[in-house]
Parts: structure tokens; sequence; C-alpha cells
């Protein structure tokens, strides 16, 4: 919801593209210096209790930047409040979550949880994208002007935050790692494979960093005229395609392997978004951003799924932890840049740029990894007859 309304949000208040990208940029500067603080502390602080403190922070800011005005408060709001100008994730909590949920289910099942994990978290963004219509359910029903009905909108925004903060206390302790595991020191084979792959998820990162749903939300209400109610609708549709794309990621993981699902359908979406900004008009520029949405979510279950394997379940905070830092911080610096393209009346460049980041990074990660297994996946290669 918030990634779709922020774009416009601000650009009512009066702010260009350069402040809007600014504005994202610190949301996701604090998302991933919490997110750091999780990788450092979480499991000593204790895995629900961060999540229940993330929660209630993202809940402050919200509240903040819906009364704020001025460019430098909102600033402070969004970092402190981790806005999320992407759509989707949430960093810090994000990390826990994938640590967590390894430990519920058998290592063969451990892609296709995850699978159901994003699609019930792509489910609240398809439903999140339609609630971006809100502002003008708002105006047909009260008295209110355009940017008071957005305000309103993101104060929703910040509700929902704070519910989530009471369903986190009702976690079960079981949850928590133990004490000697918080203890355990990472090993040096971990610390070098979390690197490497860490160092291309940062360039895969910096390519998201200039795709947020907020610079597309603007992208598309700067070329196109789309309003509230017809973004919210556009990205709802992207939403769906996003989740039922998890599933089929895990039924072709399971017969091609974690690596190349991650990479045969994530170069075919970036070409798809490479032609976006060509499109002559915004149904066009619809059909082909949609056909992206199907496939560019399907190395998410995979990559996530693929990290928690190649470590101990004693280091996968630590692996989560790191691997989702270094995108947040690759996502924070990117909307800056992209915003000042965008003002410089380069709207269709981010995209490009964009995507031409993620095409390298899946060429590299082919050529590092695609020889790395899982152990479920070197157990199965081992026992096929030669």
């Amino acid at each position: 919801m918030i990634g779709v309304l922020i774009g416009i949000h601000l650009a009512k208040q009066g702010f260009d593209a350069g402040r809007i990208g600014a504005i994202v940029s610190a949301g996701l500067a604090g998302a991933a210096f919490a997110a750091l603080l999780v990788t450092m502390a979480g499991d000593r602080l204790g895995r629900r209790r961060a999540l229940l403190i993330l929660a209630l922070l993202g809940a402050a800011g919200g509240v903040a930047v819906a009364f704020a005005s001025d460019a430098l408060l909102i600033g402070v709001a969004s970092f402190f409040g981790m806005l999320n100008g992407m759509g989707r994730d949430r960093g810090a909590s994000s990390i826990l979550d994938q640590a967590i949920l390894p430990s519920t289910v058998p290592a063969e099942q451990r892609t296709g949880a995850f699978a159901w994990y994003n699609v019930l978290q792509d489910a609240g963004h398809a439903f999140g994208s339609l609630l971006a219509g809100l502002p003008t359910l708002f105006r047909a029903v009260a008295p209110i002007g355009e940017s008071a009905s957005l305000r309103v909108a993101v104060l929703a925004y910040a509700f929902l935050l704070l519910l989530t903060a009471i369903l986190y206390r009702g976690l079960s302790p079981k949850v928590e790692t133990t004490a000697a595991r918080v203890r355990t020191a990472v090993t040096p084979e971990a610390k070098r494979v979390v690197t490497r792959i860490s160092a291309l998820f940062a360039l895969d990162g910096l390519g998201g960093g200039f795709l947020t749903t907020a610079l597309l939300s603007y992208f598309f209400y700067t070329r196109f005229g789309v309003d509230e109610q017809g973004m919210g609708l556009l990205f709802f549709g992207a939403r769906v395609l996003n989740a039922g794309s998890h599933l089929g990621a895990a039924w072709l993981a399971a017969r091609i392997g974690l690596v190349n699902t991650m990479v045969f359908t994530h170069i075919p979406s970036s070409l798809l978004l490479l032609t976006v900004p060509f499109a002559p008009n915004f149904t066009v520029a619809a059909v082909l951003f949609l056909l992206r949405e199907g496939l560019v979510e399907m190395d998410v279950p995979t990559r996530q799924s693929y990290v928690m394997a190649v470590v101990r379940p004693e280091e996968r905070t630590f692996a989560s932890g790191v691997t989702s830092l270094v995108r947040l911080a690759a996502w924070a610096v990117a909307p800056a840049f992209a915003g000042l393209f965008m003002r410089g009346g380069l709207l269709g460049a981010p995209l490009v740029i964009g995507a031409g980041m993620k095409i390298a990074y899946d060429l590299l990660l082919y050529g590092a990894f695609r020889h790395v297994r899982p152990p479920e996946e070197a157990a199965r290669a081992a026992n096929s007859p030669r």
C-alpha cells in the first residue's frame, strides 16, 4: 500500500522527483540499519521481541509521515519508521522470518515452505495495492481534498503495522534459537559463501533500487496520467502474479535446481521490463509490466531457500541478515539517483538501468554458483542412476 501511495502522496505535497527519491532512500536506509542491528543482535535480543519493536517503529514512522509537511522531517520519520518504498519485503523482519522458517519443515520441503511464505506475503502485497485506492474512496464519501485523503490513507498504513505488532505478541517461544546456538561462531566456510553471494545480491539490490514501487508508480502517474485507483489495480494484478509464481518456482526448482530457476526466470523478466519505457500507451505498458511481474519473483523463494541451505541452522540469522542487509543498502542508494534521472527528463531511465543491472547479476550468479548445490540436490544427484 505505502509503496504505491508514497510517491503520489509526496508529489501532492509539492515535492519533485529528486526529493521523493531522497525520501524513499531515507526509508530504505533505515531498513538497512535495522537489518544490521537484527543481524548482530536479533537472536540475543529475542526474535519475537525484535519483531514487535520493528512493527511499533514502523507504525510510529507512518503516523509521522502522514502529518509532516517538511521534507527533512518526513525523511527522518521515513528513516526511523523504515518506510519501504519497494512495495515488498520489510527488511529486518524478513531476516528473522527466514531464519525461523527452515526449522519448521524437513530439508526437502524447505523451498515449498518459502514458496508459501511468499505467496501469503504477496497476497498481502496484492490487497495492499487495492487499498491504494482508498484516497479515491475517501473523496467519494467525504468532503475532503486529495492531500487530506492521502494523509488518511497513510494513517491506515500505520494502523496495519500496529496490527502486526499485536500478531507478533502471539508467536510461540519456539521461534527463538537456543542460548548455545546464539554464542556459536560462524564458520569460515559460511563466511566465504555468504560474502560471495552477498556481493552479487548487492548488484541485484542496486538494480532493484531503481525499480521501487514508489518510483514505478510515479513513472506511470507522470507518463500516462494514471490515478491512485488505476495504480492500485495495476499493482494488485502484479502482486497476484507474483504470488502464483512462487508456487511455480518451487515446482520448477524441484526439477531443474534452485540456481537454474533463479537465473532462467529472472533474465526474461528483465528483458520485458526494458520494453516498458518504450510502450506507446498505458495499456501496452501495463501488459508488458504484468508479464514481467509473472516471472520476476520466481527467484525469491528459491534464493531464500538456497541461502538457508548452504549454511548451518545456527548460522541462518547471520546468513539471512547479511544477504538481506546488502540488498537493503543497495536499495537505499539507488532511488535518489533514479529520482535525479527522472527530474532531468529521463523518466524511463531507471527502468532501463535497473533491468540492465539485474541481467548482469543473473549472469554472474550462474557463473559463480551453478556448481554449488544445496544438500537435497547433492543427495539427488548422488542417488540418480548414471
